[in-house]
């Protein structure tokens, strides 16, 4: 191989490299919660921390991060009947992991119509 070819060939792998690389995103994101079926969501965020300070501020009243994720789902279920009764919250892989969880700890808690209320994937939940 000549030298051009050589580095003809580096430039290649190397712009390869930089594009496969360009839309991998390490993606954060957060749930909080609050009384009465208060929430707030983040995601898509490139640190934890400013996801869940993200996720306080769309909360409204004293609310509290429950859940984080990176590469997965959070999602939160409450009583429709109640809202300010009994909820479930939980963070998975997926998205229908998440919202199961969270609809069965709503319940597990004495609800007795609960829905998800809210929920919130990363960029590759």
């Amino acid at each position: 191989m000549t030298g051009f070819a050589r580095a003809l060939w580096r430039v290649v792998f190397v712009g390869a490299w930089v594009l496969a690389s360009a839309g991998h995103v390490e993606a954060a994101g957060a749930l909080a919660i609050g009384s009465c079926a208060a929430y707030g969501t983040s995601y898509d965020f490139s640190e934890s921390e400013t996801a869940r300070v993200a996720a306080l501020r769309k909360c409204s009243g004293a609310c509290k991060v429950v859940a984080t994720m990176r590469h997965g789902c959070a999602a939160y279920a409450i009583d429709g009947r109640n809202a300010c009764g009994a909820h479930g919250y939980a963070a998975a892989p997926t998205l229908g992991r998440a919202q199961n969880v969270a609809l069965r700890h709503c319940y597990k808690y004495g609800g007795r119509d609960c829905v998800v209320r809210a929920w919130a994937c990363d960029g590759s939940g």
